[in-house]
């Protein structure tokens, strides 16, 4: 069985920055097993799976550990994929999926823009221990559900941070949103630490904005943002709250076309 692979790098307008994603095609679902062999031999913090449904899509995306409940930009890489492959006549996609409702894809200019459930947030007490796996304690602490967000003074108290990766597994349900205000233009930076799912720093991370821009919005009084993941290969986010939904747009550029092989032996 020969499968088509794409790896794009989203949230960026340049190659080599933003978070690459792997993509894969299908006309039918793959064994879970086999799509997590996959997503492990990519060894990218996610590789998305689609498969028709009706005039749709359902959609998928496993880390190289675990499958998760919500990606961004590997639904944008996704609907990049699509947009310049496999249906360049679209202007808007849907994507069923399994915990996160359906989300949509849109052109926007030369970019696209996800609709994104919103996760509101709401203060709570900062857990026991994480100023020592960080190395510095924030200002203040937000969940929503599994979702925790530390928010820090200063851009450069994130950029700074260092975690103790292997003790932060144990915290936060293993994975933590960390913020602050920006400047020049940027509302607000954050970086995205996922030790629990296999991915010790994401690059730049869609839905963890569905928690930052509720906080955001209600912090600085206005309904649209611009946002700036702050990881090594860094990525710009534009981002709106409406109701109960975020929007967040970025661009994409292609990085790689190949085929996947998957042979039965014995």
């Amino acid at each position: 069985m020969r499968l088509p692979l794409y790896q794009i790098d989203a949230f960026t307008d340049r190659l080599f920055g933003g978070n690459p994603a792997a993509v894969v095609p299908l006309r039918q679902w793959l064994p879970d097993a086999t799509m997590q062999s996959i997503a492990a031999e990519n060894n990218l913090a996610e590789t998305a799976f689609f498969v028709p449904e009706g005039a749709e899509y359902a959609l998928r995306w496993f880390t190289p550990a675990v499958e998760v409940d919500l990606c961004g930009h590997a639904t944008l890489a996704s609907a990049y994929v699509l947009f310049h492959h496999l249906a360049p006549e679209r202007q808007r996609v849907s994507f069923s999926t399994r915990q996160a409702g359906t989300l949509t894809v849109s052109r926007a200019g030369d970019g696209l823009a996800l609709d994104f459930p919103a996760y509101p947030p709401e203060r709570c007490a900062v857990p026991a221990g994480l100023a020592a796996v960080l190395g510095k304690p924030p200002v203040e602490m937000q969940r929503c559900g599994e979702r925790y967000l530390a928010v820090f003074e200063h851009r450069g108290d994130v950029a700074e941070l260092e975690p103790d990766f292997a003790a932060l597994r144990g915290q936060c349900h293993g994975r933590l949103i960390v913020t602050a205000p920006g400047g020049d233009g940027v509302d607000f930076v954050s970086r995205f630490f996922a030790p629990g799912f296999g991915i010790d720093e994401d690059p730049v991370t869609g839905s963890a904005h569905c928690v930052l821009v509720p906080y955001w919005a209600k912090r600085l009084g206005r309904t649209r943002l611009e946002a700036r993941q702050i990881s090594r290969r860094g990525g710009a986010l534009s981002c709106a709250l409406d109701g109960d939904r975020v929007v967040i747009a970025g661009r994409c550029v292609p990085y790689l076309e190949g085929t996947i092989t998957l042979e039965r032996h014995g």
